[in-house]
Formats: C-alpha cells, sequence, structure tokens
C-alpha cells in the first residue's frame, strides 16, 4: 500500500462500525472465497460505498488480510485455546471437537475461509494464496511445537514423530472442511473426530 494511501486512510473519519464491516467482509470472503467475492458483494454487506471502503481498509487484498485477522481471532480461537491445554489428550479432542463445533455452527458458511478463501486461484492473487497457505503452515508448526512438549513430557510415544502427527491432525481438520462443505452433519463429522481419538489411543500415540 502506497504512503499516500495510508495517509489517506489514518485521517480519514469514519461514518461506520469498522469492526461490523470487517465482520461482514468476513462473512462474504467465507461463503465466495477471494476471487468470487466482487466489490459489490463486499461494499454491499459491510453497508458502505466502495471510496469508505477503501479509505478505511485499502483495496481488495488489505481487506482480505484485515478479515484473516479477524476470523483467526474469531472464529477460529477455539485452535488457540485448545493447544494452550495442559494435557495433550486434552489439546487433540479440543482441535478435533473444536473443529467440528465450528463447523457445525448454525449462521456461519459450510467449511473454512482457511481452506476454501484462496486454495485455487488465479495469478492476480497469487499473493492472497501465499498468504493462506503461510497461516496454514504457521499453524501446523505451532501444533507440532505443543506435541514436541508433550512429548518431552512423556505424554506422547517417543516413537511418534510429532512433524508427521501435526500434519495427520491437520489433514483431519482441513478434510473435516472439505466434508462440512459437502454436507456433512454435526453428528457425522464428530464420528470422524471419535474414530481419530480411538485409531490414536491403542498406540500410545495419545495418553
Amino acid at each position: 500500500m502506497s504512503q499516500e494511501k495510508s495517509k489517506h486512510r489514518a485521517g480519514r473519519p469514519r461514518g461506520f462500525n469498522e469492526e461490523a464491516a470487517i465482520e461482514a467482509a468476513m462473512r462474504v470472503f467465507w461463503s465466495k472465497s477471494y476471487e468470487g467475492a466482487t466489490m459489490a458483494d463486499l461494499t454491499k454487506a459491510m453497508g458502505i460505498n466502495r471510496s469508505s471502503m477503501y479509505a478505511a481498509f485499502g483495496d481488495k487484498e488489505d481487506l482480505f488480510r484485515s478479515v484473516i485477522r479477524r476470523y483467526r481471532n474469531g472464529p477460529m480461537s477455539f485452535i488457540r485455546e485448545a493447544l494452550s491445554r495442559p494435557k495433550l489428550h486434552d489439546v487433540v479432542s479440543g482441535l478435533l471437537y473444536g473443529t467440528v463445533e465450528f463447523l457445525s455452527a448454525p449462521g456461519n458458511p459450510r467449511g473454512c475461509l482457511s481452506i476454501q478463501g484462496a486454495l485455487a486461484c488465479g495469478s492476480k492473487a497469487e499473493p492472497v494464496k501465499l498468504a493462506m497457505t503461510e497461516w496454514r503452515r504457521v499453524g501446523e508448526a505451532a501444533l507440532k511445537k505443543r506435541l514436541q512438549h508433550a512429548q518431552r513430557e512423556g505424554e506422547m510415544s517417543p516413537d511418534t514423530v510429532p512433524a508427521d502427527l501435526a500434519r495427520y491432525l491437520s489433514t483431519v481438520m482441513a478434510g473435516l472442511s472439505v466434508q462440512a462443505a459437502n454436507g456433512a452433519t454435526k453428528a457425522e463429522m464428530k464420528r470422524i473426530a471419535d474414530l481419530v481419538i480411538l485409531r490414536l489411543r491403542p498406540f500410545d500415540v495419545i495418553s
């Protein structure tokens, strides 16, 4: 973003609720993806005109990045909460069942913004695609770090590779998002989470 645009945004008086506008934009991107969401879709949902959007949030890419931050600290905050739990079994349960609750929450678009937002897009949206890839990579790295801690504490088999388990759990969570987008019910997704935890326990992967 140019310095001139930044100054313009900083000095622009606000005539609307920015938090509500970001929330509305998040739901548009969540349901339609980055490329699928038009400027008309966004400004209509946000209740502002295009010039006000640019003044407050910058261009479409800037707005999407603001949406990512809100999504991470809002709907996806259950991940941070799960990783902070003291016992590994509660961490894994919190991640899997939290994902099920999140994906089945009434009023939310189907699926997950982190998967559907910019998984496949054209060259013009490549920076957004890379930003989402980095977001998922950072999330998996945080899970790996938590699993390494659990292994040092004796909560996880020494034969288990934390990086592999982190990738596996991340894959399951992403798969649940696809299932939700396909119309899977909460009960169906919960059975998947049950099955994962059941399969991990006999091999002392998680205690």
